[in-house]
């Protein structure tokens, strides 16, 4: 078994800003729809509807996008105009192609990484070519020795991808954003996991406090935390 840590990062909003996109594709959303009610209705409705088709679309723009459309005439009976709905495919569309601009500290820490010879890993959720695209245009792709794109991050993803690289969870370090997606999971296999909160989450990432009870991990305010941490 390798006796350096073999660490993976996750990707958005870990590694480069993702959320708040989604936040203002929303909030154009609710204006469009602004006739169907509030911002908090309009949003809990869409929610209800990507939970509703995650095992169908899974996650990211294009999951999103559909869920706008289905919300929309669901919230208008149907009445929702063509011109409508091609705002709505416009506001998705904009989600598959917006610059990717490295979170302060990421260009930082993997660089310091790659240059002690550390095994770095990406490892994020989401639509396949989407997230490859994502990882193209941030420009960070050399820093990664390998890639691993999933349709979900639970215990039996994490388990899967240990498995296949050789790698005992004790030796896997995971660094991310999400209590739900990067660190309760990898916890639960005995492996490590740094906590790298960002100012906003997608409701569907967030964790119950009693879900945290007893657990130890470590939570750095920012990445740069990391190498200390490591060293």
């Amino acid at each position: 078994m390798p006796t350096r840590p073999f660490i993976a990062f996750d990707a958005d909003d870990t590694l480069w800003p993702n959320q708040p996109h989604f936040d203002h594709v929303e909030g154009r959303m609710f204006a469009i729809l602004a006739r169907c009610g509030d911002p908090v209705s309009i949003g809990h409705r869409l929610y209800e509807v990507q939970r509703r088709n995650m095992h169908l679309f899974g996650y990211g723009a294009k999951s999103l996008m559909l869920a706008m459309v289905e919300t929309a005439i669901q919230l208008t009976d149907g009445a929702v105009t063509g011109v409508e709905i091609q705002q709505l495919l416009d506001l998705g569309k904009r989600l598959l192609d917006f610059p990717i601009e490295p979170l302060p500290g990421v260009l930082e820490v993997l660089t310091e990484l790659k240059r002690r010879g550390e095994r770095l890993m990406v490892l994020t959720k989401g639509d396949l070519f989407d997230q490859e695209s994502k990882l193209a245009r941030s420009g960070l792709g050399d820093f990664f020795d390998y890639v691993e794109i999933v349709s979900e991050k639970n215990e039996a993803t994490y388990r899967r991808i240990l498995a296949r690289h050789g790698v005992a969870p004790a030796d896997f370090l995971m660094i991310g954003n999400s209590l739900k997606s990067d660190i309760l999971p990898v916890l639960a296999l005995g492996a490590q996991a740094i906590h790298v909160p960002y100012h906003t989450t997608w409701i569907h990432e967030e964790v119950p406090a009693e879900q945290l009870v007893g657990l130890t991990f470590p939570r750095v305010e920012a990445l740069t935390e990391v190498l200390a941490y490591l060293s």
